[in-house]
């Protein structure tokens, strides 16, 4: 993200139109960005997951350490909607009797501020310095990728499309 660039709000829109629909995808900036509201809280993360570019609009919300997770529907990755932590679980060898936890694997997907000023929702993009994994999708070379990967998916959809199963 450019650094050097004002912050700038961004009008979504009403409160309470966006608690009725729950989740909003944008493009802010030439950017994608999911807008989620869970328990009377509004957040914003890129639209696409950071491990393989799925897009998150439609994963579930779990709670994993008092912490609110999106799950990629795809690759069932969990990002913390608050930091855009990347979690997984895992046994440490090293302790004499090694048992599942859940550890970090650092923020991973890039988390934009969101703002309420008279029941108006806006959102002021991320200018968190350094490179984020969920940046990637949202350069050119990200974003050919994603319609390289559509295209292959909707090519095998019409392969199929006249045969009987």
């Amino acid at each position: 993200m450019d650094e050097k660039k004002p912050s700038r709000l961004y009008f979504i829109g009403k409160k309470d139109d966006l608690i009725q629909a729950k989740r909003m995808t944008v493009t802010l900036d030439g950017r994608d960005i999911l807008l989620i509201y869970h328990q009377r809280t509004f957040h914003a993360m890129d639209l696409q997951c950071y491990h393989a570019g799925s897009s998150l609009e439609t994963g579930d919300i779990e709670e994993i350490n008092n912490k609110h997770c999106i799950v990629c529907p795809k690759h069932k990755y969990k990002i913390t909607l608050a930091e855009g932590e990347g979690l997984y679980k895992a046994k440490n060898p090293m302790e004499e009797a090694p048992t599942l936890r859940w550890y970090s694997k650092g923020i991973k997907q890039r988390v934009h501020k969101v703002t309420e000023v008279d029941e108006d929702i806006f959102v002021t993009l991320s200018h968190c310095p350094g490179w984020i994994e969920s940046d990637y999708y949202q350069t050119e070379t990200g974003r050919a990728e994603l319609r390289k990967a559509q295209e292959s998916e909707d090519g095998e959809a019409d392969v199929y499309a006249d045969e009987d199963f």
